[in-house]
C-alpha cells in the first residue's frame, strides 16, 4: 500500500485539478464577487424575492469553490506529510495518510458526480412513482419491495420521504405508489432509476415453489418548486374525489378526502390521499401536476430529447435497465453500466448508491 500512495496522490492531484477547470472554478469567483457587491447596496432587500434569488445563488456558487480550494489544500498537506513520514519512514504515519487519501478521494468522487448533475433540474426535490407490471401479485409484491429500497436509501442519505398516493394489491404488495423525496439533488440522483424493474425469484404465493419473473416501473420527476411558474388553466382540469384506500386502520379516511387531477388536453392523471383533509390533499395533487407538464415542457423545448424522454422511450415490459436475481443464483445487475452485485440483500435495503453513482459516471 506504501508504494501505491505516490500514484494514488497523483492521480487525485490531476482529478482535483480536472474538477477546477470543468467547474470554471475562476469564474465562479468573479461571479460571487459580483453578487456580493449587489448585496451590499441600499436598496438590495426591496425586491426581497430578487435579493433571495441572489443570496441562494451566491452561497451556492460559494459550496462549490470552498469544496474545491478545501480538495486543493488537502492534496498540498497530504504530499508534505508523505514526504516528512517517508523520510522518517514512518510506516504509523503513512498508514494515516492512506486514511487521508481514501476520505480525499471519496469527497473527489462527491465533486465527480455533482458536475454530471449539472442541468436545472438536478438540485431539486423528486417525485417517484412505481407501478406494477407483468406477474399479477407477484408484480405488486415486487413493488413494495421496490418502495421500501428506495424509502431506506433515501433515509440513508439523510432525504425526506412523503407517499403521496398508495394502492394496495389486491392480495398483496402495492399496486402503485408515488412519493415524494426532498434533499440536496434527490432527482439528480433519484433520475437514475428511471426505467424498468425485473425480478427472478421462487414465487411465495406459488404452491409449487416455482420460479417468477416480475417486472415493476420506476419514474422520477423533478418536483417543481415556487420558482417555476407553470400555467393551469383550471378550465383544462376535471377534479373527482374519492375514499382513500389504504393499509387499514388510521390510515383508511371515512371520508372522500382522496383527490384525483386529470389534465384534459395532455390527459396527465395525477392523485393524492396521503393527507385526511381534502384542500391538503387537492393542493399535493396541484404541485405533481406542476411537476408533470414541468417535465413535459423540458421535453418539448429540447430539440434532441432529453436524457429522461429518451430513457423513458425505452420503458417496455422486456427492456429491464436492471435485474434482481435471487434463484437460481444472487445477483443485482445493471445492463446500462454492467455493474454486478452479488449481496443482493444489501442492495434491496436500499444500498443503491453505487449502481446509482455508476450510471451518473457512465
Amino acid at each position: 500500500m506504501i508504494e501505491d500512495l505516490p500514484a494514488a496522490l497523483a492521480d487525485l492531484e490531476k482529478k482535483i485539478e480536472t474538477i477546477g477547470e470543468c467547474l470554471d472554478i475562476v469564474e465562479k469567483e468573479k461571479r460571487i464577487q459580483e453578487l456580493e457587491s449587489i448585496s451590499l447596496k441600499q436598496d438590495f432587500w426591496n425586491d426581497a424575492d430578487k435579493a433571495t434569488s441572489i443570496l441562494k445563488e451566491k452561497n451556492n456558487l460559494t459550496a462549490t469553490v470552498d469544496a474545491w480550494h478545501t480538495q486543493q489544500r488537502a492534496i498540498l498537506d497530504i504530499e508534505f506529510l508523505y514526504d516528512m513520514a517517508k523520510e522518517e519512514n514512518d510506516e504509523e504515519a503513512l498508514e494515516a495518510i492512506s486514511n487521508d487519501i481514501e476520505s480525499l478521494r471519496k469527497s473527489v468522487r462527491e465533486s465527480e458526480l455533482k458536475m454530471m448533475l449539472g442541468s436545472e433540474q438536478d438540485p431539486m426535490n423528486a417525485i417517484v412513482s412505481i407501478h406494477a407490471g407483468a406477474g399479477g401479485t407477484e408484480a405488486q409484491d415486487w413493488v413494495e419491495m421496490l418502495l421500501r429500497m428506495y424509502l431506506r436509501w433515501a433515509e440513508k442519505r439523510g432525504f425526506k420521504t412523503t407517499i403521496i398516493d398508495y394502492l394496495p394489491g389486491d392480495e398483496a404488495g402495492v399496486k402503485s405508489v408515488s412519493f415524494t423525496i426532498e434533499g440536496e439533488y434527490a432527482y439528480g440522483y433519484a433520475k437514475a432509476e428511471i426505467g424498468i424493474h425485473r425480478l427472478v425469484r421462487i414465487s411465495p404465493f406459488d404452491a409449487s415453489s416455482r420460479r417468477h419473473t416480475s417486472f415493476a416501473s420506476v419514474f422520477v420527476y423533478p418536483e417543481v418548486n415556487d420558482e417555476i411558474v407553470v400555467e393551469i388553466d383550471e378550465k383544462d382540469l376535471r377534479i373527482d374525489t374519492y375514499r382513500s384506500t389504504g393499509a387499514g386502520g388510521q390510515h383508511v379516511n371515512k371520508t372522500d378526502s382522496a383527490v384525483r387531477i386529470t389534465h384534459m388536453p395532455t390527459g396527465i392523471v395525477v392523485q393524492c390521499q396521503n393527507e385526511r383533509s381534502q384542500h391538503k390533499n387537492k393542493a399535493m395533487a396541484m404541485k405533481y401536476l406542476r411537476s408533470r407538464l414541468y417535465e413535459l415542457k423540458i421535453q418539448e423545448q429540447n430539440e434532441k430529447l432529453s436524457e429522461i424522454n429518451k430513457t423513458k422511450k425505452d420503458i417496455a415490459w422486456g427492456s429491464q435497465i436492471r435485474s434482481y436475481v435471487l434463484q437460481p443464483y444472487k445477483m443485482v445487475k445493471d445492463h446500462r453500466t454492467n455493474i454486478e452485485i452479488g449481496n443482493v440483500g444489501r442492495v434491496l435495503d436500499g444500498d443503491i448508491d453505487d449502481l446509482i453513482e455508476a450510471y451518473l459516471l457512465q
